[in-house]
């Protein structure tokens, strides 16, 4: 099976774990910190099969792998804190739009990547793309939200805006140090070792009392309702699926191609979004009208051709 069939089934299965963590977030567990703090801690659970595709790598790699694995948590910190003030599909769709720019940017200082014309059209698509969503919103244009970010006038919408744009890094920082940690190591011990360094990184929450407290008393009131239970492990369960399946094409393929084929996994966010806001409103509701939708419309297709010009 080629590393684009794989990945194209991880997007799929990521999309409707996508949908499921924003409701999580509004329902279950609030807190960012929280919900970092547990997806870091059950990623751990592919500790069980160290006993048969753990290898030590040495302490360089070791202190490396760990590195890595901080991204990913500090990614999923700022995700989950833009979800808290922007829509899901918004939110996932300038993250998807802008990991790729990073990915191909840092491909270019890390690995050495020569890009071809086609190459450097889908980073001007997929930049276009990302404008296009960040212009989303209900009373004002991307360019009044600028003036506000720069201090002229107050802005509600870019603390979302910037954690996702934050995400985005941390996120493009771990699959150039996952593909590192693939050239080097085998992918099974490789895959075990980054989640661990994921759940060392989530422990440092729990220095603070603070932090605890609100860790611990979150948890607990997430769990008085037993379907809550079963809606947060159902979803890390066909995470970790997509996961897998995501960091075995990257394994397998170029990480700028995999990542950048994250596309897939928002336009179908989109009507996932659209579906359960028009039969289920009290499980999500998103805001939808003809130019917010016009302009969901716009940037997806942005993103597609720069996707299109990136894998031909």
């Amino acid at each position: 099976m080629s590393w684009l069939v794989i990945a194209i089934i991880a997007y799929l299965i990521l999309a409707v774990v996508n949908l499921a963590d924003k409701f999580i977030i509004e329902k279950v567990i609030p807190g960012p910190k929280t919900y970092t703090f547990l997806v870091g801690v059950t990623g751990a659970l592919v500790i069980v099969a160290a006993p048969w595709f753990l290898i030590w790598p040495g302490w360089a790699l070791f202190f490396f792998n760990c590195l890595v694995g901080s991204f990913f948590a500090g990614g999923l910190f700022f995700l989950y804190s833009a979800l808290k003030g922007g829509e899901a599909s918004r939110i996932f769709t300038l993250v998807g739009g802008m990991v790729p720019i990073f990915t191909v940017l840092f491909s270019l200082a890390v690995f050495g990547e020569v890009f071809n014309t086609n190459q450097w059209l889908a980073l001007l698509f997929l930049i276009l793309g990302t404008i296009v969503i960040a212009s989303i919103s209900v009373h004002h244009n991307v360019w009044f939200n600028i003036r506000k970010f720069l201090g002229i006038l107050d802005s509600s919408k870019w603390p979302s805006i910037l954690a996702a744009i934050f995400s985005a890094l941390f996120f493009a920082l771990f699959w150039i140090g996952t593909k590192q940690v693939y050239n080097t190591q085998e992918f099974a011990s490789g895959f075990i070792w980054v989640r661990l360094g994921t759940f060392l990184t989530v422990l440092f929450l729990l220095i603070r009392k603070s932090s605890r407290d609100e860790i611990f008393s979150e948890i607990k009131g997430g769990n008085k309702q037993k379907n809550n239970k079963f809606i947060y492990f159902g979803t890390q369960g066909l995470g970790a699926l997509g996961s897998v399946l995501q960091n075995y094409a990257v394994a397998l393929g170029s990480v700028a191609l995999v990542t950048s084929l994250q596309g897939l996994q928002y336009a179908l966010l989109l009507v996932l979004s659209a579906i359960v806001t028009f039969f289920y409103p009290k499980i999500i509701k998103e805001d939808y009208n003809k130019q917010r939708l016009i302009k969901k419309t716009t940037a997806i297709v942005l993103i597609m051709f720069g996707l299109y010009f990136l894998a031909i």
